[in-house]
């Protein structure tokens, strides 16, 4: 039986954002299908966890924070991930590890260094490359190094993407992110009709899909340090 882990994001912000409630759908799904865990940490009193993601059988939500929920020796096994750390993560650190540690959607640019709360409490660290990753992509590279064995410098990337929305606009994304098989960027998508778009305040959870439409919200919350 294979060796299940746990993905935590320690959740920092006092609320979450309709853009960061897509990225943890994207993880808690991804999570699912490869048969582990994902968590949400520290969640304040009266916050409120999305239906669609409190669906998801792998998703958990917990108010104790990381060093409560692993105290004593069981601290030794998990990883903060951490841009400051001295080591790369790699596919040996499937031995040492079960827990894999992340500080939050905080959404800086450039970033600041938000990891520096959970690197004071003395969790070992692991570093995902140089470059600035979004919280889905920071949990899929882990994913990927962890449980399928990649190396970093083999997983497939793509650094600060074009996004286009139509022949006139286009924004450039200022992070790395993976790629699919077809070389483009993974992200977490809704698709929602072109009159919804002008809105700033669109509620994820009751938006329908809308299959005859190409347009997109394609998020962008960071994973910082």
């Amino acid at each position: 039986m294979p060796e299940r882990k746990t993905y935590i994001v320690e959740h920092l912000d006092p609320e979450l954002g309709q853009w960061s409630e897509l990225e943890y759908i994207a993880i808690a799904e991804e999570t699912q299908r490869a048969g582990n865990t994902f968590m949400l940490s520290s969640l304040p009193e009266g916050f409120k966890v999305p239906e669609k993601l409190s669906r998801i059988p792998a998703f958990e939500a917990e108010r104790r924070g990381v060093e409560e929920i692993y105290g004593g020796e069981a601290k030794e096994r998990v990883c903060l991930l951490d841009p400051q750390a001295e080591r790369d993560l790699s596919p040996d650190d499937k031995r040492e590890f079960d827990v894999f540690l992340f500080g939050g959607i905080l959404g800086d640019d450039p970033p600041r260094d938000r990891t520096s709360e959970l690197r004071k409490k003395g969790f070992k660290g692991r570093r995902l490359g140089p470059v600035q990753m979004t919280t889905d992509t920071a949990v899929r590279v882990t994913r990927m190094v962890i449980e399928e064995q990649f190396t970093l410098n083999k997983i497939p990337y793509v650094d600060f993407p074009e996004l286009k929305f139509n022949e006139h606009e286009s924004t450039q994304m200022p992070f790395r992110y993976v790629t699919d098989k077809d070389g483009k960027p993974i992200m977490p998508e809704v698709r929602i009709p072109l009159s919804l778009l002008i809105s700033e305040e669109v509620n994820v959870s009751t938006l329908p899909t809308y299959e005859d439409t190409a347009s997109r919200i394609w998020m962008r919350r960071y994973w910082t340090g």
